[in-house]
């Protein structure tokens, strides 16, 4: 029987992993990407809702571990939150930037945000807005990529904490713009 090269190993008889990946003290540059997706149901008019996408105070009450918000720009914002996934917790400061603006039914958002020693992530969606009688339906294609750390705790805990934190944003989106004036 053939020894295996030390450069892989195999994790199952279908797939060879480069050995680098499942390392502790692997380079930093390790990358795991995925996409998410989802669609969310919004009890208000899809100018109310569009507004609310493009207003930092309501953003900030909606992201989750979210410290601050600031307009930079029109089109560009920074954000400061905490996040953990996993056993990495860390502050990032991420800058976000809006293009493809198509006011009020569609745009794209991306950003940025780094973490420090837990590494980096880097993303944008595609987020379209559908009103139907009095609600808006909001629909999101994501891609995501995570680096460092991050990368290094799998892709399957990063892929779930990022789906956890979009259904978390949504959610309290829902329940912040579908009741603004905060009575029941």
């Amino acid at each position: 029987m053939e020894e295996e090269p030390l450069a892989a190993r195999r994790i199952s008889m279908w797939k060879v992993v480069p050995w680098d990946r499942y390392r502790l003290d692997a380079p930093d540059n390790i990358l795991t990407r995925m996409d998410i997706n989802g669609e969310f149901n919004i009890p208000a008019s899809r100018q109310r809702v569009w507004e609310a996408l493009n207003d930092p105070d309501v953003l900030a009450q909606c992201i989750p571990g979210c410290e601050s918000i600031e307009r930079q720009s029109d089109t560009e914002l920074l954000a400061k939150m905490m996040a953990k996934i996993g056993p990495v917790k860390a502050r990032f400061e991420s800058h976000i930037r809006l293009s493809n603006l198509n006011p009020p039914e569609s745009y794209t958002i991306s950003g940025e945000g780094k973490g420090g020693p837990a590494g980096f992530g880097k993303g944008s969606a595609e987020v379209t807005l559908a009103e139907i009688d009095d609600m808006t339906t909001l629909h999101y294609v994501a891609t995501l990529q995570v680096g460092g750390k991050l990368a290094q705790i799998g892709s399957r805990l990063v892929g779930g904490a990022a789906r956890k934190i979009a259904n978390d944003f949504f959610g309290k989106f829902a329940e912040v713009v579908g009741n603004p004036s905060g009575t029941d």
